[in-house]
């Protein structure tokens, strides 16, 4: 709604009420797993205790239809229960008896065709909803305070290649501006979860083209029990570290242990201050405060993720008391998609529980972060944002998938030819001649444009928009061919077209079109082809006209360069001197 900024509802701004991120599932297990038919049978038998379950009523849980608010990412929790359970045939009863499962829409079956057939993307996120904690904790926030807000912060994707077997983590910034963030249009991602799970899958697959199998979702309980269910972590500090909003307050430096609070500060913290080099004050108030709080607390997560997972490797799953603290403190709050049967989990862990997730690919969809504080859409005020940036978006999404760039992404398949996408073009930005031009240099890369026309502007800023009519194979292919076509602030989104055609594209403020593999793959901006003719009119910039990638530019787009967002960020993000980071066998700072 003009004028507001629906992406929380019920509880303080998301500055003053920092999310808690956490980290992906760890296949790295030292359990000594029975053996494989065991397990298997194991698995069958939960299923069927499932099954009676349903049949005789609510349960335990009730009918499970609560929403829980969502936020930070997750913890190794669901292949460390799965691996715990399965060691132990005793807590078949109790795994599925406390784990919840709720009903999730819109999840896909999954790439069937070419090298990513098979494949499994799992998403996890954590609960921050303080009302669905059975024991209030002030350190959280209290419900009763009126912290009951509904996001995503931080979204991890768990990608399983049972090929292989191999894993990759994939991270998707809270503050990227998306078409289908709600059901109702645009907003930041994390604003999706206050819709429901099935909101947050169907924008994940529509506006980013990456399907979604399964949904496991934890909140802050589990993550602090798992924490200290293995006795705690350690983590090296290179300089004291603070943060007012998650309650981190780090005043030394070395290794030191982590309590699971601590651990969920650490992983919480995005308003970081830190002691460097010439800072003489103790006061953490006083001390310099970092940028891209967002981002910086992904390149975090994923440094814990990693040594949370060598602390799993380390202690290992044989000790019975162990495994008892670990389900104990996992199962009452895990929560799964209701088709993610205990079987399957079982598999999964004989599958991946020798795979190495520390060292894993762990990367992030680079963004552009605005720099001008508040982004208006639509009349509406979305505070700080950040906008997609192609083709490097593109290329780290076909990364994360291990597919090439010719590939739909949504079932493993080729792209189609152009000559069979029908295109129509809307001039989104106001800039003269726009669609026009946009849509000469389609017919010259071989689309069937059948019309071009006007879209009122959205704002001073705006992303590119390529809008497909129907979630089948053959638009969101076709979609993901056109969009392959344009560099710049570009992102897919499910929607009506016009004039029949079966791609729209919405014209925004800084994109060029080029063909379709012409630019390098990269997690950075280097050069780029551009095409010959460009159009400017106050801050919206487009490159059209010629499509021949005769020359190659260094210049960064207008946006860029006269400050209106930041360049790209990295998929790859190197740790600062002031992060937390893992420690060595002596003590000392680790690799």
């Amino acid at each position: 709604m003009p004028g507001e900024v629906p992406n929380e509802e019920g509880s303080p701004s998301l500055d003053h009420e920092p999310p808690a991120p956490g980290v992906a599932p760890d296949g790295d297990q030292a359990s000594p797993v029975a053996n494989e038919a065991g397990l298997v049978a194991l698995g069958q038998q939960v299923d069927a205790a499932n099954a009676r379950s349903r049949r005789g009523g609510k349960g335990k849980h009730g009918a499970k239809t609560r929403h829980r608010g969502l936020k930070w990412g997750l913890g190794i929790a669901a292949l460390v229960i799965l691996v715990v359970a399965g060691s132990v045939a005793g807590y078949a009863w109790y795994l599925n008896n406390e784990v919840t499962r709720v009903s999730v829409k819109n999840l896909s079956t999954g790439p069937t065709k070419g090298v990513d057939a098979g494949t499994e993307n799992i998403l996890m996120v954590g609960s921050t909803s303080r009302c669905a904690l059975k024991v209030q904790n002030p350190a959280y926030g209290l419900c009763s305070e009126g912290v009951t807000g509904v996001n995503s912060d931080v979204v991890m994707i768990l990608h399983l290649n049972p090929t292989t077997p191999s894993v990759s983590v994939l991270s998707l910034p809270r503050d990227l501006f998306v078409p289908n963030a709600r059901a109702d249009g645009a907003n930041k991602i994390d604003a999706a979860l206050v819709e429901g799970p099935s909101q947050l899958v169907a924008a994940i697959e529509e506006d980013f083209g990456i399907p979604i199998q399964h949904y496991v979702e934890l909140n802050f309980d589990s993550f602090a029990n798992v924490v200290n269910a293995l006795g705690g972590i350690k983590m090296y500090f290179p300089e004291p570290v603070y943060d007012a909003y998650s309650g981190l307050n780090i005043q030394t430096t070395g290794c030191i242990q982590l309590d699971g609070i601590q651990a969920l500060q650490v992983v919480r913290a995005r308003h970081l201050q830190y002691k460097g080099p010439g800072v003489t004050t103790t006061d953490p108030a006083y001390w310099p405060q970092e940028g891209q709080s967002d981002l910086a607390r992904i390149r975090r997560d994923h440094e814990f993720l990693r040594v949370l997972a060598a602390a799993v490797d380390k202690r290992g799953l044989s000790d019975p008391a162990t495994d008892l603290s670990l389900i104990g403190a996992l199962a009452p709050q895990l929560t799964v998609d209701s088709g993610l049967s205990s079987s399957h989990m079982v598999n999964l862990v004989l599958d991946y529980h020798g795979v190495k997730v520390g060292k894993a690919p762990q990367l992030t969809v680079p963004v552009l972060v605005d720099q001008f504080g508040n982004y208006v859409y639509q009349g509406g005020n979305y505070g700080d944002i950040e906008f997609p940036d192609q083709p490097q978006d593109r290329s780290v999404v076909d990364q994360f998938l291990g597919v090439s760039a010719d590939t739909d992404t949504m079932n493993g398949g080729p792209l189609p030819a152009p000559g069979s996408v029908t295109v129509s073009v809307l001039n989104g930005s106001g800039t003269t001649d726009q669609a026009t031009e946009t849509a000469a240099a389609f017919t010259q890369l071989g689309f069937k444009v059948v019309a071009t026309g006007d879209s009122a502007p959205v704002g001073d800023e705006s992303e590119t928009v390529v809008t497909y009519a129907h979630k089948t194979a053959t638009d969101e292919a076709a979609a993901q061919l056109v969009a392959q076509s344009i560099t710049g602030s570009v992102i897919l989104a499910l929607g009506a077209t016009s004039n029949g055609a079966q791609v729209t594209v919405t014209t925004g403020s800084n994109f060029a079109v080029v063909p379709p593999g012409s630019l390098p793959s990269a997690t950075t901006r280097t050069t780029a082809p551009r095409a010959h003719a460009t159009v400017t009119k106050g801050s919206t910039t487009s490159t059209l006209g010629s499509v021949a990638p005769t020359t190659t530019t260094t210049t960064q787009p207008a946006s860029i360069a006269n400050g209106t967002f930041s360049a790209p960020s990295k998929a790859i993000e190197a740790l600062a001197p002031w992060d937390p980071r893992s420690c060595s066998a002596s003590g000392g700072e680790g690799p």
